[in-house]
């Protein structure tokens, strides 16, 4: 029973590996002039929310807002699946009501054979610092389309979109709707590139250990021109950065980073491990605290304007940062 068992193990951990290919890194392209800052050709002014102000404050901590969540019913584009949406509310909890304001949306991508539950922490984070946070549950299985999840991100995209004006929606008035990203763990941080590639409404891409994708996400991130962020492990030994951060990197025009977390590991992006996971040299709750703090300066002053961001972003802050190696070209 045990040597079955192991059989079993090795092959669902060769599945795993499987579909996250490393590729070889390519020579980068030259770099495009990029105003991290500015709004993104077409998108209108739209309506907005009073922007947080997190430049003093601890972004690895709760943010001022309680955390309300929903699972909801995505139909939009053509694409159908369950999702769960995390949000700024009145009072914590299931189906509460939203908070005062408008806020932007993030369409978050799982990784390969996980559940977006590993990824609460995240979502709930982010919600709590102004930011709506919409997690697909799509193509979880052994055999998933990685062009059929990027379209069901931006589907989610479009459909909080949609919830703005939607009668009857708990999000009604309260989605700012010039204001979208994309973000994704692995598999769906690379397809979040993809994403970014086909939706012209996304004003900035943030991922976590992003894996080349089929088709791929490195040729998506060359024709991507609005400011993305590349969070990578160090130790990474599942989709590492020289066979999958770094060529999408190296092959994004700026504006982009690719922020590397000394001692990272691929699973310490999830809540919990699993079959297949790795290890860093530093703790899931160490890796996940810089996680929370990178990503959202990084959201904080693409989608909510908050120009005391950039110190942490583009500045001193984050290139001399011991924790996170910094590579750059704003």
């Amino acid at each position: 029973m045990r040597a079955w068992s192991s059989r079993v193990c090795l092959t669902v951990a060769a599945l795993f590996l499987l579909l996250l290919t490393a590729v070889p890194a390519h020579a980068a392209p030259t770099a495009s002039a990029g105003t991290p800052g500015g709004t993104p050709a077409g998108l209108p002014a739209g309506p907005r929310a009073e922007a947080p102000t997190g430049a003093a404050a601890d972004l690895s901590a709760p943010g001022p807002h309680a955390v309300g969540y929903s699972d909801v019913n995505v139909s939009a584009s053509g694409r159908s699946f369950s999702a769960r949406v995390y949000y700024p509310a009145v009072s914590a909890g299931g189906n509460t009501a939203v908070a005062a304001g408008r806020f932007p949306v993030v369409s978050f991508g799982h990784g390969f054979f996980q559940g977006i539950g590993k990824y609460a922490s995240l979502g709930r984070h982010w919600a709590s610092w102004g930011m709506i946070t919409i997690m697909p549950a799509s193509q979880g299985g052994l055999f998933p389309s990685h062009s059929a999840f990027a379209d069901d991100l931006n589907a989610a995209l479009t459909w909080m979109v949609q919830q703005d004006t939607a009668a009857g929606s708990r999000f009604g008035t309260h989605v700012r709707t010039d204001r979208l990203a994309l973000s994704g763990h692995s598999m769906g941080g690379g397809a979040s590139v993809l994403a970014a590639a086909r939706n012209p409404g996304v004003r900035t891409v943030t991922n976590l250990a992003a894996a080349e994708t089929n088709p791929s996400a490195r040729a998506a991130a060359a024709t991507t021109r609005v400011p993305m962020q590349l969070v990578a492990g160090s130790r990474d030994t599942v989709a590492g950065p020289s066979g999958h951060q770094i060529p999408i990197y190296e092959a994004k025009p700026a504006p982009k980073q690719l922020r590397t977390i000394v001692g990272g590991f691929h699973c310490g992006f999830t809540d919990s491990g699993g079959l297949g996971c790795d290890s860093g040299s530093i703790g899931r709750a160490v890796q996940q605290s810089i996680t929370k703090r990178v990503t959202t300066s990084w959201l904080l002053y693409h989608l909510a304007d908050d120009g005391g961001q950039y110190d942490a972003v583009w500045g001193a802050a984050a290139r001399t940062d011991p924790a996170v190696q910094f590579l750059g070209v704003e």
